[in-house]
């Protein structure tokens, strides 16, 4: 099953994370998780900037360690940027002390006041800890760029259904969502633009 959105329990656990801004008229807040990654990563930032749009980065604290400069790149470009944990590690299956220590790790390398979650998933006691010193974005449209059982044309029709004024869009700069992401987001950027959408990214104060 596909959830677009975040599920309902989770909007309900994590009632502080934001899911969108829907006080945002006439914007769009593109996403990408898993980064900096050089197979992808530049071509996204190509294409954002042919089409004069900002993004926010959710980055792995082990490739900031490893690419610094395309990290800084992002950050040069106008671009923001969030803690995605160090190891992508996913909160069910991690205890909580083990899932802090390794968003500090990450944080480290970092230095952002925004987190996502990998998957969605924090148990409430990790969700509670961090809610505390960051400002955690989730999402309304996940775009599923990654799954192989969608092409392109399925994955671009996906998000221009569900997408609306703010909401929060979910792409991955990742080998494995590379064929479908490359297609569709210059397909995304040129159909929003043409609607009048400005591409604005997240900030702690948003």
């Amino acid at each position: 099953m596909r959830f677009i959105s975040i599920p309902l329990i989770a909007k309900m656990l994590y009632s502080k994370a934001k899911k969108n801004f829907p006080e945002a008229n006439g914007k769009i807040f593109f996403t990408f998780d898993d980064g900096p990654n050089p197979e992808i990563t530049p071509q996204i930032l190509d294409l954002l900037k042919q089409f004069n749009a900002k993004a926010t980065f959710f980055c792995l604290g082990k490739n900031v360690e490893q690419f610094p400069d395309l990290f800084e790149r992002m950050k040069q470009e106008g671009h923001s940027v969030g803690n995605h944990t160090y190891n992508h590690i996913n909160g069910f299956s991690c205890s909580t002390p083990n899932y802090i220590e390794d968003v500090a790790k990450a944080q480290q390398f970092i230095r952002s006041p925004l987190f996502r979650p990998p998957y969605g998933k924090m148990k409430l006691s990790q969700y509670k800890n961090l809610a505390e010193d960051y400002k955690i974005i989730l999402w309304d449209v996940m775009s599923y760029d990654f799954d192989p059982s969608l092409n392109a044309i399925e994955c671009e029709a996906l998000v221009k259904k569900h997408a609306k004024d703010g909401s929060i869009i979910v792409f991955h700069d990742s080998v494995k969502a590379k064929q479908n992401l490359i297609s569709v987001l210059p397909n995304l950027l040129r159909y929003y633009s043409t609607k009048g959408f400005s591409f604005e990214p997240i900030s702690e104060i948003n």
